[in-house]
């Protein structure tokens, strides 16, 4: 698996140069190995070279993979993909983050089956800053008052926020979705919720993560890019 190691290595330096590129401390940036596509001996092998946090997409995947890592303990799982209410309880015990919040009902489950068990759930507001019809995620203009909402839920703790953009063709294109959603994160977070620490912002994938840092993105998301290269 040596692609994992020269793979990782080239995307590590990428985020450290957009980052000094933007004026930004690259130990700002968070990578979230996103895994829909890899093996467990793939997952236990980036855990060795230091990748601490991994995104799992779907919740059968996720149940999979969880027997076979090797250092749960060490290991920080995110759940990044749609989530439907009804499988909230077989990973609610699992994960640490929960990035893809996107309804009111969504919301109540996470609540229910968290105080089930006596915790607390980190979460993330997905914005569909591409109001695309086929994508989760709460409108830009419906996001300030969704996020006052989970105030009423004492075992949810928002964390930030995550979006997804729409397939662009450049990386100011991108830049554009980055920009506005960044610029409407921080505004509900500072202005609206009042908080005094600053928030994770997940945005940015592999064709689109350079534009997310130089547009203030604290988390992203890297899967195909780790990945390719393990065929040949």
């Amino acid at each position: 698996m040596d692609y994992l190691e020269k793979n990782l290595q080239t995307v590590r330096e990428q985020i450290r140069e957009t980052a000094r590129e933007a004026g930004r401390d690259p130990a700002e940036i968070c990578m979230v190995a996103a895994v829909k596509s890899a093996e467990i001996e793939e997952i236990n092998r980036l855990h060795e070279l230091g990748v601490d946090c991994i995104g799992e997409n779907r919740v059968q995947q996720l149940l999979a993979h969880w027997d076979g890592l090797r250092d749960r303990d060490g290991l920080q799982i995110h759940f990044i993909g749609q989530l439907q209410s009804n499988k909230v309880k077989y990973i609610i015990d699992k994960v640490c983050l929960i990035q893809s919040l996107d309804s009111a009902h969504l919301a109540a489950e996470i609540e229910k089956q968290s105080a089930l068990r006596n915790k607390q759930t980190d979460v993330l507001v997905e914005i569909n800053s591409g109001r695309e019809e086929n994508k989760g995620g709460i409108l830009p203009e419906d996001a300030e008052a969704f996020c006052l909402s989970l105030v009423s839920y004492p075992h949810i703790r928002l964390r930030g926020f995550m979006t997804m953009a729409p397939k662009c063709q450049d990386r100011e294109e991108y830049a554009k979705y980055f920009r506005q959603t960044n610029a409407l994160c921080l505004d509900i977070w500072y202005k609206k919720l009042h908080n005094n620490y600053i928030p994770i912002i997940s945005m940015g994938m592999s064709d689109s993560f350079q534009a997310a840092i130089s547009c203030g993105a604290t988390m992203v998301r890297i899967g195909r890019t780790l990945f390719q290269g393990k065929n040949t």
